[in-house]
């Protein structure tokens, strides 16, 4: 027998999928079955599994350990949930990921260029395997607390794209900053260096048009298909030196690479941005400076006054540091301003 003592991280939650999350290979038949037969019971009691889990509520599993074992996907009592992740290669720029601000349900990381949010492939090292790595290491997070819980990146930036990702710590944290993003009440503003000189502020409007085979996308004036998705965009000039500008950015809305696309659109590609970019200027940036990647940085955030939920962000603002790549490059073109 299996006893679960509901923690704070999984209550608020049915208890069916509790289930699905401790027995992840386990057919959500074979649970229901068990619920019937009062294999598996809650707080003594029978239970269809639509029950909502309060902490300290106690789930009993009348499994054998074998039982159990196949249906985590585990051979052995002893595979911890560090082996079954699998072994990946940290890509070196994760060494230079930082923690910029963290309370009890949230952490906000400062990521680098060169690692992805969330893994694109199973061979893939992302700044969730970072995280769990992290709270797992300061002890907030125990290797057991994975068979029903799972930290993660609540926001996403383009893997060379740098600056500020939000993960949950809690299922609270995860719940709150995965609404606030839903509803848009979080202002996301960016730097970034771009082509040509900029005079003035500008909010853009467009559509975006995906195309899934290059995984690139096209800005256009109307919706041309059912597929088009609006997009809204305010830029203002920091600095400009006559041929590059500093912009600061607000995305009105969020969507892949719109950014990027919607500053190409009106003449203003970011600088090294391989796939909406300057081919030239591109190639003279990585002459010059070694240039590898976009200069483009998700700088700050500012949380609502009024908030549900981890209401220690309330009216927040988050700060992150342009990387040094970027600030000696924004020097040398005369439009750095601190």
């Amino acid at each position: 027998m299996k006893k679960i003592v509901v923690s704070k991280n999984e209550a608020g939650q049915k208890l069916i999928k509790l289930l699905t999350k401790y027995l992840n290979a386990a057919p959500q038949s074979f649970l229901h079955k068990m619920l019937r037969k009062k294999n598996i019971t809650l707080n003594g009691k029978k239970a269809d599994g639509s029950e909502l889990l309060c902490e300290t509520d106690e789930v009993c599993l009348f499994l054998s350990e074998d039982t159990i074992l196949s249906f985590q996907g585990k051979k052995t009592e002893n595979t911890t949930a560090t082996e079954q992740r699998g072994i990946v290669k940290k890509p070196r720029e994760a060494s230079e990921i930082r923690v910029v601000y963290e309370d009890e349900d949230v952490l906000i990381l400062n990521k680098p260029a060169g690692v992805l949010s969330q893994k694109a492939s199973s061979e893939d090292y992302s700044l969730n395997e970072w995280v769990l790595e992290y709270l797992l290491e300061q002890g907030s997070l125990r290797e057991e607390d994975l068979q029903t819980f799972r930290p993660g990146v609540c926001n996403r930036l383009d893997r060379n794209t740098s600056g500020l990702i939000t993960a949950g710590k809690s299922l609270a944290g995860l719940q709150t900053l995965s609404a606030l993003f839903k509803e848009r009440t979080v202002h996301k503003d960016y730097l970034c260096i771009v082509c040509g000189q900029v005079k003035g502020s500008s909010r853009l409007r467009g559509y975006l048009e995906k195309d899934v085979r290059t995984n690139k996308v096209t800005v256009k004036m109307e919706r041309c298909s059912e597929d088009g998705t609006y997009i809204e965009t305010e830029y203002t000039p920091v600095k400009t030196n006559g041929t590059y500008t500093l912009l600061k950015v607000r995305l009105i809305t969020g969507k892949t690479h719109q950014i990027r696309a919607h500053l190409a659109s009106v003449g203003h590609p970011l600088v090294g941005d391989v796939k909406y970019g300057n081919p030239t200027t591109n190639t003279e940036f990585r002459e010059r400076f070694g240039l590898k990647n976009q200069l483009l940085h998700a700088a700050y955030l500012e949380f609502p006054h009024e908030m549900s939920g981890c209401k220690q962000l309330s009216g927040k603002k988050i700060q992150a540091p342009v990387p040094k790549a970027f600030e000696r490059i924004a020097k040398e073109l005369g439009v750095y301003r601190g």
